[in-house]
């Protein structure tokens, strides 16, 4: 017989691994200098491709991580410098770390129960506190933790098809789509998430099926419009399904007027979902939860743990209304969910997730914000999700402050952390506008010291600060507002 394989290779050696894992990441926190290391795609191309994928023998995990680990941290993107503003792209909480240690470690699956048996009670926990914060009943809703807002849009709507195809008698989940699939329509703002149109082509509705609505001064979608994009489609003999409210756009952190957007939904017989991947964090919130009033009356709702939250990227969660509507997903799988025999003993009936995601194999990402409240308390989480608020008002004020530096616009009400602004050149021609300020973001990435996010506003390139990390100070973003201000005048001489 051979001999048996030290358990330290598997789950044995996790704690080591961990330990030494944690002396990666501080010595490169040692190493670092700024957000990025300023390397190019080419650069980093060259480094990747002197990575043999499968080594013929290994080396250990320790002398691992220090050739691979210490090189993929020192040319990532650090989330926790001041600096690194450019996407919805959080620190995570040290409790969500530690949470994604033991769920790596222990690989849980919450495909059935005998793979997950406390996971499934609690992520069950998780979902139902969630639904009772946005004001639904949690005795009735039903919903999943998920990858992210993509993942929930597109759950969100493929409910709200079958529901509106079930009221005309047809079975999408067994029979497809059928011959009115193409009148169905999708309705949001013309900002709204790109996940939507992407969600339309998925459920083979087509990109098509989804109308923009345009926006208000604040970035909101706009009720008499949606009035009047309803009507038109009513009298070209379209059938309006689903209305979008976005809690959180992009780049503007804008919400649109939930209780007003409810109350079409319902004279209209629309479903309405509430895309609040980035505003959910709101739900946590005792000074700014009214941003959010008329969530209650969604039918569903997609909010991310990975944004506000500061949990570790791929934590979602996607709530309905009513969990008899995720009937179309139900599966049966005899290796998975069986139904009981007669004479299972009491209290051993397995409840089951299975059927209520689009993914099997599935971790228990759910111990990441279980962990991180219980660490963390809703309370400070919250004044945390308010800190990010005052962080956007402080980063506008210090781009007003720059005489070369222009807002988008600014918001008259609270919104979430997203800034969007421009370097104005002299003379401000859009041609040479465009060329400065797109150099402004690379020259600052290039050179490691800051990584800012760019985007178009009215077909002009504009630079954009997104904060959502609340550790940052007044100073940092002065600082930060200051070296762009300092680079475009460079540029802008050269």
């Amino acid at each position: 017989m051979g001999r048996p394989l030290d358990q330290r290779l598997f789950a044995g050696g996790a704690a080591d691994a961990l330990r030494a894992a944690g002396d990666c990441l501080a010595v490169a926190a040692r190493e670092r200098t700024g957000p990025y290391s300023g390397a190019s795609p080419d650069e980093l191309a060259a480094i990747a491709a002197g990575i043999e994928p499968f080594p013929e023998e290994g080396i250990g995990v320790a002398a691992a991580l220090t050739q691979l680990g210490r090189l993929a941290v020192r040319h990532g993107v650090d989330p926790g410098h001041p600096a690194c503003a450019a996407h919805l792209h959080c620190q995570p909480l040290a409790a969500a770390v530690a949470a994604a240690g033991l769920v790596a470690a222990t690989n849980q699956s919450l495909d059935s129960w005998d793979q997950a048996p406390l996971a499934t009670h609690l992520e069950g926990r998780l979902v139902a506190g969630l639904a009772a914060r946005a004001g639904l009943d949690p005795e009735v809703a039903g919903g999943v933790v998920t990858s992210g807002g993509t993942q929930s849009n597109l759950m969100g709507l493929a409910v709200a098809r079958d529901a509106a195809a079930a009221r005309s008698g047809r079975d999408v989940a067994a029979d497809g789509l059928g011959p009115d699939a193409g009148r169905f329509r999708i309705l949001c703002s013309e900002l709204a998430h790109f996940s939507v149109a992407r969600a339309a082509a998925v459920l083979g509705l087509g990109s098509r099926a989804v109308q923009p609505v345009p926006v208000d001064g604040q970035r909101r979608l706009r009720p008499d419009e949606l009035d009047r994009a309803l009507d038109r489609l009513e009298a070209a003999g379209q059938r309006p399904l689903a209305l979008v409210a976005t809690a959180g756009t992009t780049d503007f952190g804008s919400i649109d007027p939930l209780p007003a957007l409810a109350g079409r939904a319902r004279e209209r017989g629309l479903w309405l979902h509430v895309d609040a991947a980035w505003g959910g964090g709101l739900l946590f919130s005792d000074r700014h939860r009214d941003l959010l009033a008329g969530i209650e009356a969604a039918d569903s709702v997609a909010v991310d743990f990975h944004k506000l939250l500061w949990q570790p990227a791929g934590c979602g969660a996607f709530l309905v209304r009513d969990r008899a509507l995720l009937g179309p997903l139900e599966v049966t799988v005899p290796y998975l969910n069986p139904d009981p025999p007669a004479g299972v003993p009491d209290g051993w009936r397995m409840p089951h997730l299975v059927g209520w995601s689009l993914a099997t194999t599935r971790p228990f990402t759910a111990l990441g914000p279980l962990l991180s409240f219980a660490a963390v308390g809703r309370r400070a989480m919250g004044a945390l999700v308010d800190r990010t608020l005052e962080l956007a008002a402080a980063a506008a004020a210090a781009i007003e402050g720059e005489p070369a530096l222009r807002l988008a616009g600014r918001m008259t009400s609270p919104a979430l952390g997203a800034v969007p602004f421009r370097y104005v050149p002299a003379p401000d021609e859009p041609g040479r506008s465009d060329r400065v300020n797109e150099a402004i973001r690379l020259r600052l990435l290039a050179a490691g010291q800051a990584v800012v996010g760019r985007t178009e506003v009215a077909g002009r390139v504009h630079l954009k600060l997104t904060l959502v990390d609340p550790t940052t100070s007044e100073a940092d973003l002065a600082a930060l507002v200051a070296l762009v201000a300092a680079t475009g005048a460079a540029l802008d001489h050269d």
